[in-house]
């Protein structure tokens, strides 16, 4: 068996590959680059290498600097993961060059399933369905139109070379075929180093699904089921399943054949999928084949009981597949959803940070870049299957009615990093249950009890998402998320309610004795007579948070048991909290039934709210006399500083430009709230700041206050 593995990537797919090395008792080495040189994925490992900057071009992507971190600590394989170089040919040859085994297909696999042209070609041979298209790929314009015109529009243009959906076209005219071939040629070059194209007839509203192959070196080819991949945003992933929804028998019998099929024409070896098309006549067409671990291999994990990574690293150890096809088997349904540092609310624009609080729910599988305990062994099913995950049940509470919202076991920890560097994913949640209907609900409960308190992520989104009528009836098709995007489902929570509700949560949190709550301003001052006499409304006193620009009004109106009944801007609200035990300052409960969870900081209180997060500045009516937050002008994107357009003590007034921060190739003009005078700066120029960094101060000018 092997030894010692280079794990020769970072995050949540460094530590899954981490993991099945300790059950497995194979050392591994783990490589980072200067941002992560304190992350998670390091721990455990028996040597931990720094491989360049923060970069991914100049570390992650550095292929010399991999092979050498593996020959200089004495491993004798190479396990790449996904992203990154796992797809990469130059990678695969230099680690089998330099006597190291590659965990993966080969080179040469990699190279010809990389290029869409080589591989339609392979499939079609094998009697593998692809759909009409061009049968060379090309950059002529002319060439093209001959295509289109012979397979009839709309047309999809794919670059030969790309991946993840990056540079594809619809076009569904002859008029429009110029200007998007010039467009795509170009965008295949700057990206891929090669601007040839293929041009496929355009399939509307199509599902996607994939089949989980793996083959090894003894010629044994088998399949571990398919995978429903249809959920996505802009051609990425967003949601996925095992087994597919909503699927007639005779089709999955056609899909599981055909990619074994194709993977025995290739003599393929190794983990692999192969990713169809289905329209909605239920005729399934070849897409391509990823040769390399899938993110979403967990769901097929947990419907088969089989350690992928295992699989993975057995066969490359030159060992048989440890299953025939008949002894592989499905049981249940299981769902995936990709969490990410992201902000919905502005296009889903990535939104590195660092973490004030982390806590993900137990009762479900978590696969995470950082955890929520000092170990970094996780809580929750770190299994694969009711047989790995027994010793982790239980937990979760379903009932979101107004009891109290079970969490997983461990503590909140703060401080975990998601850099600017890297993609924004920081987890992956997955739900195991008899049926779909039941993982569907355990998945979406987690979702929303998860807390990622300091990071703007999409778990609200995702909870939304799962609650959607298409996706409960498994009514799926690649444009069904887009499409909610644009058009958000009827009695979607809106930013204004969310924070209104957070405002309630934030306004119970400051009564006096709650669950060992730090006393509010009325406690041991005011009693309960005088706060009636005082405010016969809200005998319980009134508090006054900030929510950007608007002042929300609370009032506390009354206190049954373990809940609080709060008024804000006329609406009344029930607010469930306790206080969670040893950490001072955080609470968690619910809202009218939504899953809450808060944590008080100087500003004010950071709150999550059935997965969005809200942040409120103090502003007391009772002599608080908290600053407010909003003196201080935060960047809401990660990026470089790249103009300083005022100095302390200047006059600036509102809307004026202060700071310009570039940020992906654009520069963006972080402006002044209100009219005041700088006060302080916070940031030079040259420097990389993160999301929500306070860049500049500002006090109100004599004038305003």
């Amino acid at each position: 068996m092997i030894k010692r593995v280079l794990i020769a990537n970072r995050g949540e797919i460094a530590r899954r590959i981490a993991r099945t090395c300790r059950r497995l008792g194979v050392e591994y080495v783990a490589v980072h680059s200067d941002a992560d040189h304190r992350s998670a994925h390091l721990e455990g490992a028996v040597e931990r290498v720094r491989i360049g900057p923060a970069a991914a071009a100049e570390s992650y992507l550095d292929v010399t600097a991999l092979v050498d971190a593996a020959l200089r600590t004495g491993c004798d394989a190479v396990h790449p993961g996904y992203g990154f170089l796992s797809e990469h040919p130059g990678f695969a040859a230099a680690v089998a060059d330099a006597g190291l085994v590659w965990v993966g297909p080969d080179a040469a696999m990699i190279t010809a399933m990389g290029d869409k042209s080589t591989a339609r070609a392979l499939m079609a041979a094998a009697g593998v369905p692809v759909l009409p298209g061009s049968d060379t790929a090309t950059e002529s314009a002319e060439a093209i139109l001959a295509d289109a015109e012979r397979i009839g529009y709309p047309v999809m243009l794919k670059p030969v070379a790309g991946g993840g959906g990056k540079g594809m076209r619809v076009v569904r005219s002859a008029a429009e075929l110029p200007d998007a071939v010039a467009e795509a040629v170009r965008l295949g070059r700057s990206s891929f180093g090669d601007g040839r194209l293929l041009a496929e007839r355009y399939v509307e509203r199509p599902r996607h699904l994939e089949v989980q192959v793996f083959g090894d070196r003894h010629g044994n080819v088998v399949h571990l089921f398919e995978r429903e991949c249809s959920l996505q945003r802009r051609h990425q992933k967003v949601v996925e399943e095992a087994p597919a929804a909503n699927l007639p028998d005779a089709v999955r019998a056609e899909l599981l054949e055909a990619a074994v099929r194709g993977a025995r024409s290739l003599g393929y070896v190794n983990a692999g999928t192969f990713e169809f098309i289905v329209d909605p006549a239920d005729r399934c067409y070849f897409l391509e084949v990823n040769t390399r671990l899938q993110v979403e291999h967990p769901v097929t994990e947990e419907i088969t009981g089989v350690d992928l990574v295992e699989w993975q690293l057995r066969v490359a150890d030159g060992q048989p597949l440890p299953l025939g096809q008949d002894e592989i088997t499905a049981t249940g349904h299981a769902v995936e959803v990709r969490v990410y540092a992201e902000d919905p609310a502005e296009g889903f624009r990535p939104a590195p940070g660092r973490a004030a609080a982390v806590r993900w729910p137990a009762g479900v599988r978590v696969e995470a870049a950082f955890d929520d305990t000092a170990t970094g062994h996780g809580t929750g099913a770190t299994g694969f299957g009711s047989a790995f995950d027994a010793a982790f049940d239980g937990g979760f509470d379903s009932g979101f009615d107004g009891a109290e919202v079970e969490f997983g076991k461990s503590a909140f920890t703060a401080g975990a990093e998601v850099p600017a560097f890297y993609d924004p994913m920081v987890a992956k949640l997955i739900a195991h249950a008899p049926d779909r209907q039941a993982a569907l609900r355990r998945l979406a409960d987690a979702v929303r009890g998860t807390a990622l308190l300091g990071l703007t992520t999409n778990l609200g989104f995702l909870a939304e998402l799962l609650r959607a009528p298409a996706v409960v009836a498994g009514r799926m098709d690649t444009h069904l998320v887009d499409a909610l995007v644009a058009t958000p489902a009827e009695g979607t929570t809106t930013a204004a309610e969310r924070a209104e509700a957070a405002a309630a949560c934030a306004a119970a949190m400051q009564l006096p004795p709650l669950d060992g709550a730090p006393a509010s301003p009325w406690h041991g001052t005011v009693g309960p007579s005088d706060r009636r006499r005082l405010d016969p409304v809200a005998p319980f006193g009134r508090v006054e948070l900030r929510h950007g620009r608007r002042t929300l009004g609370v009032g506390l109106t009354a206190r049954r048991g373990g809940s609080v009944e709060a008024q804000v801007e006329g609406r009344p609200y029930t607010v469930a909290a306790t206080a969670v035990p040893g950490s001072p300052g955080l609470f968690r409960g619910t809202v009218d039934g939504l899953a809450w969870t808060g944590l008080r900081t100087p500003a004010g209180w950071e709150l999550g709210i059935d997965g969005h997060r809200v942040a409120l500045a103090d502003r007391s009516v009772a002599g608080a006399g908290a600053a407010a937050a909003d003196n201080a002008v935060k960047t809401p994107m990660p990026g470089t500083v790249v103009g300083l357009l005022c100095e302390v003590g200047d006059r600036v007034e509102e809307g004026a430009a202060l700071v310009v921060v570039e940020a992906m190739k654009m520069e963006n003009r972080i402006l002044a709230p209100f009219t005041g005078v700088v006060t302080a700066i916070t940031c030079a120029v040259s420097d990389l700041v993160a999301t929500e960094q306070v860049l500049v101060e500002l006090a109100p000018a004599a004038d305003d206050a």
